[in-house]
C-alpha cells in the first residue's frame, strides 16, 4: 500500500512538471518573469505572448491531461471485459463511427452544398465536433444493443471490429469522391490534435471529462469480478450482461466525447494500461483505475510537448508522437514482467 501512494504521488508531481514544462517551453520563447505575470493575471507588455498561454499552451494542457486519463481509463475498461491485451478504445468502431459523421461534415456536405461545414470557420468547427460525437454515440448505441443479443464476448468483439471496417470502408468512398481539399481537411483531423480546443469548447469539454471519469469508478467492483471470467462475476453475483452494457456505454462515451473535440488519438488507450500494470504490478481496479489515468494524463502532456517542441513549425500530428514516445516504454515494460515472471 505505500508503494502505491507513492507511485500515485510521484504521478501527481511528474504531472505537475509536465504541466509548467508545457506551459514555459514552446516554439516561441517567452521570458518566464512574464508567463508567471500573465498566469496570475498580471498580464504582459506583449499581447501576442499572452494569448499564446491562455489561448493556446494553456487550453493544451488541460486537454492533455483529461484526454490522456479518458483514453486511458476506457482502455483499461476495453482490455478487462474482453480479456485481450491488445483492446483499446477503438476496437469496437466506435472511434471509426466518429470519424465517419466527420467525413459525412468534411467530405460529403461539400459535395451536396457546394460548401464543405468545415470550412465556415467556428460554426464548422462546432459541426464536425457534434458529428463525430453523433458518430459515435450511434456505432455505440449500435454495440450496445447488438451486446444484449449475443453472450459471447469473442462474438462481440469480432460484430465491433467489422463495423469499424464497415464504417472505414465508406470513408475511404466517400475520400474517392471528394475534392483533393476536402480529403486533406479530413486527413490533418485524422492526425489528432491536442491544440483544436479552445475558449468555451475547452472548458465544456473539461467539465464533461471530469464527470465522466468519477463516474467510471463506479464500475471498479463489477471490472474486479470480471477479470477471473463471466462464469466467476456471475457466481458473486454480478449481473454480466447489464455490468458489460455500462462498461461499454462508459468507454464508448468517453471516446466518444474525446475524438469529437481532438481526433481519434490512437495507442494512448492501448498501452498506458499495460504501463500502469507495469508499474503498480496489480489487476486490482481500485488502485488500477486512477494509476491508469494518472499514467496517461502524463503521456498525453509528454506527447504535447514533443509535437509542439522548439525547431518545429506548428505541430507534429499526436498520433505519430504518442506511437514513436509510447511504444519504446510498453516494450520494455513488457520485457522487464516477463523476465520477472520467469525469476
Amino acid at each position: 500500500m505505500r508503494r502505491t501512494l507513492s507511485l500515485m504521488m510521484a504521478l501527481v508531481v511528474a504531472i505537475l512538471v509536465m504541466v509548467i514544462v508545457n506551459l514555459f517551453i514552446g516554439s516561441v520563447r517567452i521570458p518566464v518573469a512574464d508567463i508567471c505575470r500573465i498566469l496570475i493575471g498580471q498580464g504582459s507588455e506583449s499581447e501576442i505572448w499572452t494569448n499564446i498561454i491562455l489561448s493556446s499552451r494553456l487550453p493544451q494542457v488541460l486537454t492533455a491531461i483529461v484526454a490522456g486519463a479518458g483514453l486511458a481509463v476506457s482502455g483499461l475498461m476495453m482490455q478487462t471485459i474482453f480479456h485481450n491485451p491488445l483492446a483499446g478504445p477503438s476496437i469496437l468502431g466506435i472511434s471509426n463511427g466518429a470519424s465517419l459523421g466527420v467525413a459525412f461534415v468534411v467530405l460529403l456536405s461539400g459535395q451536396l452544398g457546394g460548401v464543405a461545414l468545415s470550412s465556415l470557420g467556428y460554426l464548422g468547427d462546432a459541426a464536425v465536433s457534434v458529428a463525430a460525437i453523433i458518430g459515435a454515440l450511434a456505432v455505440m448505441m449500435l454495440i450496445v444493443w447488438i451486446s444484449g443479443k449475443v453472450r459471447g464476448n469473442v462474438t462481440l468483439l469480432i460484430i465491433g471490429v467489422m463495423i469499424g471496417y464497415l464504417a472505414t470502408a465508406i470513408i475511404g468512398v466517400l475520400k474517392f469522391l471528394s475534392p483533393e481539399e476536402d480529403v486533406k481537411a479530413f486527413v490533418v483531423w485524422g492526425l489528432g490534435s491536442f491544440s483544436r480546443v479552445s475558449g468555451d469548447e475547452m472548458i465544456l469539454f473539461v467539465v464533461l471529462m471530469c464527470i465522466l471519469l468519477p463516474l467510471s469508478f463506479l464500475l471498479v467492483k463489477p471490472l474486479n469480478a470480471m477479470l477471473l471470467g463471466d462464469r466467476y462475476a456471475a457466481n458473486l453475483g454480478v449481473n454480466v450482461k447489464r455490468a458489460r452494457t455500462w462498461i461499454i456505454i462508459c468507454s464508448g462515451t468517453l471516446v466518444a466525447i474525446v475524438t469529437a473535440y481532438c481526433g481519434p488519438i490512437m495507442f494512448i488507450g492501448m498501452a498506458v494500461p499495460h504501463l500502469a500494470r507495469g508499474l503498480f504490478r496489480t489487476s486490482d481496479h481500485w488502485r488500477l483505475m486512477p494509476a491508469t489515468a494518472l499514467c496517461g494524463a502524463v503521456l498525453a502532456l509528454i506527447c504535447n510537448l514533443i509535437a509542439r517542441a522548439p525547431g518545429f513549425e506548428g505541430a507534429m500530428p499526436v498520433n505519430s508522437v504518442t506511437a514513436l514516445v509510447g511504444a519504446p516504454i510498453i516494450i520494455y515494460v513488457l520485457f522487464r514482467r516477463r523476465k520477472t515472471s520467469y525469476e
